[in-house]
């Protein structure tokens, strides 16, 4: 139980624009969220259901949630269940009950109604795309883009196109323009597909997605969409982002 909670706000929470999520259970456990500013939107699955979810309800201040994750007093044989009650004739899930081995330090983690976190979090139905480009990006392509973020830190965006190079199909990585400071570098080599626009993406929420643990998958779509993947093996994360405009 402990290790899916915290593989959740290590990938929502730890992001720092993820701070609710829903949980629905229809037979497999699903996960979704959206940034405040609607840049990014999360839909995830767990490989196994978790048993100790059911129905839906929200995930609501995921930094209370994650101390208690991190409390020393629940590092060891600790008691860490989910709590349900009877609501109108539904038995659904109300809350995280956190205890020491001892009984002598408790807290509980109250979750948000299903009709409360409908609210905050508005289903958002991604009807597919089509993909021109599908690769795993590199450790040093990630490592290289933080190195290019460090120097223009003004920049919120940053363009992503694609550049023939000796018969071959380079991706590239742009920050700032011509009319001030700019700089480039190629983020993947020898990719298949290519793109005829050059969309642009907040620096931000890219970044802190591909420095997520868990093997990654990018795929970008010249309809301005893109979707970064995070397999971190309990689930799979799907982080899609629409194009910004210039």
């Amino acid at each position: 139980m402990k290790d899916i909670l915290q593989d959740i706000v290590a990938h929502t929470h730890s992001l720092g624009f993820l701070d609710t999520v829903k949980v629905s259970n229809e037979g497999n456990t699903v996960i979704e969220s959206m940034s405040e500013d609607k840049t990014v939107v999360l839909k995830a699955q767990t490989h196994k259901p978790v048993k100790e979810f059911s129905g839906t309800f929200g995930m609501p201040n995921l930094e209370k949630l994650n101390l208690h994750l991190k409390n020393p007093e629940y590092s060891e044989d600790a008691i860490i269940r989910v709590d349900s009650e009877d609501k109108n004739g539904e038995v659904v899930p109300v809350k995280i009950h956190f205890e020491n081995k001892t009984g002598d330090y408790k807290n509980d983690y109250r979750f948000m109604s299903k009709g409360h976190v409908a609210e905050k979090i508005k289903n958002v139905t991604f009807k597919g795309a089509n993909w021109n480009i599908d690769f795993t990006p590199s450790v040093m392509a990630i490592n290289r883009m933080k190195l290019m973020n460090d120097v223009h830190r003004e920049e919120e965006k940053f363009s992503m196109s694609t550049r023939d190079s000796n018969g071959n199909t380079d991706l590239v990585f742009t920050f700032g323009d011509n009319s001030n400071h700019i700089g480039e570098y190629v983020f993947q080599n020898n990719i298949s597909g290519k793109l005829s626009h050059s969309w642009s993406w907040p620096v931000k929420q890219v970044q802190a997605i591909l420095n997520l643990g868990g093997d990654k998958n990018v795929k970008v779509s010249d309809q301005g969409a893109m979707m970064i993947t995070v397999d971190s093996g309990l689930a799979k994360y799907e982080y899609i982002l629409p194009a910004l405009t210039r």
